[in-house]
């Protein structure tokens, strides 16, 4: 499974259909467990049900399938258990007495019906030395030579199910956070990093932000408001009741709470409460090289990354006047040493804190722009909207979760499952 999850599927003609994830097995009395389908993500993080019946082909780095998927958001069946999800990290006893192991990872072969079986288990037994970076030495056995400690279907720890997470993009960890069950969602969000957390927090809807955050406790969620970025952070706060919202504010850290608290200022529909406040803010005399290596920062948002505004002091918003605005295109036209105030664009205007949502996306639209600096009556710069706020505030609620077509170009048409 180590090396199926993240394989490409592909249709008969070679186009790609998705991304495997999981693997679908059910229990047997006597037999090792039986595939009965893998769990793909698909164009637009949806996680839907290929039957085993479907693929033609299992090698490595690619799946072939007939070509046909239904494309209904996957939901397990009773006594259908996830591979990836709720297998492995699973504690195993040997039946010859010579103690336990955990699963690390789980073979599936073809069978002399055609079909598909769990095989050997690669299994870490407990270390011998006392070394706290020890590792247990591992070994492989059959279905059959071992006994689960915890009945069929049992989740495996969430510190497990973690680390398999670990390199999925902040948008997918959130969708596939989300397909958890309740109570194993919240599991794996106690476990998740704070910074972690806040990353897939960002990707889902308003109203799965403050479930959990309501379900982690006030500390644990004024640390992850602190880690979200100060506009998201300022709409999930929003939802809430004022007491919560104070409440929740008085335990973040004073420097996060205040930029939080003057989005919050703002109306949800205006350029005020769609910015953000830290945008990248340099002085006239720095240089287009400074200006580079401040956009190389990886934890930058690529939006904002697009362009640098230029100021009088001071240089952290609310800032001092505004003088415009360095794209990083122009940037690469010029010399390193280059002064920015000698570049500057100022053929765009800045827009008004009260500006519309609808003023704000019309601006970027009209000259192909991905952010815009936003400004107060004195004419400071306040934040910078960019093209994913707008694009969020414009989308519908339920666009996160929303289960269209844009993926069925191989649909099957029969029941769904």
């Amino acid at each position: 499974m180590a090396r199926l999850a993240g394989c490409t599927v592909f249709d008969p003609a070679g186009d790609r259909l998705g991304k495997v994830r999981d693997v679908v097995v059910i229990y047997r009395k006597d037999d090792p467990p039986r595939v009965v389908g893998l769990v793909v993500e698909i164009p637009g993080r949806r996680n839907v049900f290929l039957s085993i019946g479907r693929v033609t082909s299992i090698a490595t780095g690619q799946v072939i399938t007939t070509g046909l998927i239904n494309v209904r958001r996957f939901q397990p069946r009773g006594g259908e258990v996830r591979v990836m999800a709720e297998l492995l990290g699973r504690k195993v006893y040997f039946r010859d007495g010579s103690g336990h192991a955990v699963i690390e990872d789980v073979a599936i072969e073809r069978n002399r019906l055609g079909d598909w079986d769990v095989g050997q288990l690669f299994l870490r037994k407990p270390k011998t030395s006392a070394t706290p970076f020890a590792k247990g030495p591992t070994t492989f056995a059959s279905w059959s030579d071992v006994r689960e400690e915890q009945s069929p279907g049992q989740a495996q720890s969430a510190e497990q199910l973690v680390a398999t997470y670990s390199e999925l993009k902040p948008a997918d960890l959130a969708n596939t956070l989300l397909d958890l069950p309740e109570e194993r969602l919240l599991e794996v969000a106690e476990e998740l990093s704070d910074e972690r957390l806040a990353d897939a927090l960002e990707e889902m809807p308003e109203d799965d932000q403050i479930h959990i955050l309501g379900a982690l406790g006030d500390e644990r969620a004024a640390d992850i408001l602190d880690q979200m970025e100060p506009d998201d952070a300022a709409d999930v706060l929003a939802q809430l009741s004022e007491d919560q919202r104070e409440e929740l504010l008085e335990l973040m850290e004073p420097e996060e709470a205040e930029d939080v608290r003057a989005l919050l200022q703002y109306g949800p529909d205006t350029a005020g409460g769609l910015m953000t406040s830290e945008p990248i803010v340099l002085s006239a005399d720095a240089t287009v090289a400074e200006a580079l290596a401040l956009i190389r920062r990886h934890e930058l948002h690529p939006a904002l990354a697009a362009a640098v505004f230029v100021t009088l002091p001071p240089y952290e918003t609310p800032t001092g006047r505004l003088l415009g605005t360095v794209h990083f295109q122009r940037m690469l036209r010029y010399p390193p040493h280059e002064r920015l105030g000698a570049i500057i664009d100022d053929t765009v205007d800045a827009v008004p804190v009260t500006a519309t949502a609808a003023e704000v996306a019309r601006l970027l639209a009209s000259y192909n722009l991905v952010s815009v600096a936003v400004i107060d009556a004195a004419h400071r710069l306040v934040g910078a909207v960019s093209i994913d706020d707008v694009l969020d505030y414009l989308l519908p609620e339920d666009w996160r979760s929303h289960d269209g077509d844009e993926a069925s170009a191989h649909v099957d048409t029969g029941a769904p499952r």
